[in-house]
């Protein structure tokens, strides 16, 4: 069943990109926001589920304690969502997935971990494909400067590269939380640390969710929960894709890592069959050394 969970997972996260990117719209100012709302809504929906329904043992400090994660997953994600209202999913996708890449170079810097030679030649494929991409970003027909202005364009372009770099140090900090023995999270055990953390993190995104609701009702901003269904839709895709990810990598997480780094394959394909997005074929040749790179890492490592 590992397999099937797999497959569910990446779809489901294939799908969140798209319905994101459908969220995210140019001119709606606190679009943003608006889907980190919607995200922390759902989130908050599944951890109360999971707390009445499973005895994870789960004790409050632990919203604390795991903090440090959960800003670093919540604010990545927050850049994401703005960067999408005017960059293509073609091209911030493959991007952000490049945070699995920084992660390893964090542990090599700050661990001291060793890297194989095959990681280094997927890291460096990652690297050309993206500087590819920011040379024919300010190269061309393709220079987001014309339509956005120079200021706004950088920012817009920034905001990939800051996911990537921030979701990767959520997940170096979280190889210090998920471990038993340099953990601070209190009460878990081997069993039940993943879902603890989970949980933390889901209410943590809630409680986010709460205050920016509230300061988009002071900004006056009209936001009408139930009609935002693109962006509801996003959040379901991306709370579903967290569940079965438990149960997709408890079987064979070495095959299972890989199909999940396709995600951004998943997410390229839909982009251009329902979003109708069209790039230049240099584009796709450096968008696709990325996924090449990110999918050979994903091998090297699930080895």
């Amino acid at each position: 069943m590992w397999l099937v969970f797999t497959i569910i997972t990446t779809l489901l996260w294939g799908t969140g990109e798209l319905f994101y990117k459908k969220g995210a719209v140019p001119n709606e100012k606190y679009s943003h926001l608006k889907i980190c709302v919607c995200v922390g809504a759902v989130m908050g929906i599944h951890a109360v589920f999971v707390l009445l329904t499973q005895d994870i043992g789960y004790d409050p400090v632990n919203l604390l304690r795991y903090l440090p994660v959960s800003l670093c997953y919540i604010l990545s994600m927050a850049f994401s969502f703005f960067g999408i209202r005017f960059i293509e999913e073609s091209i911030s996708d493959p991007i952000e997935n490049t945070s699995g890449a920084i992660c390893s170079l964090l542990c090599v810097i700050a661990l001291g971990e060793t890297i194989s030679a095959g990681s280094v030649a997927a890291i460096l494929l990652i690297l050309v494909g993206i500087l590819g991409i920011g040379f024919l970003e300010n190269s061309g027909s393709t220079d987001r400067k014309k339509k956005l202005g120079r200021k706004m364009a950088v920012i817009a372009f920034s905001m990939p590269f800051l996911y990537a770099l921030i979701d990767a140090l959520g997940s170096f900090l979280d190889i210090y939380y998920l471990g038993m023995e340099t953990s601070p999270l209190y009460g878990v055990s081997e069993e039940t640390i993943e879902m603890v953390a989970n949980t933390s993190y889901e209410l943590t995104f809630a409680i986010a969710a709460i205050v920016l609701f509230v300061f988009m009702k002071i900004k006056r901003v009209r936001f009408d929960l139930p009609k935002q269904k693109d962006k509801i839709a996003a959040a379901v895709c991306e709370t579903g894709g967290q569940l079965t990810y438990v149960f997709a990598m408890s079987g064979n997480g070495a095959i299972a890592a890989p199909i999940l780094s396709s995600v951004c394959v998943v997410s390229l394909l839909l982009s251009r069959i329902v979003l109708k997005e069209r790039l230049t074929r240099k584009q796709y040749f450096f968008i696709t050394l990325v996924i090449l790179g990110i999918l050979l890492l994903a091998v090297i490592n699930g080895e």
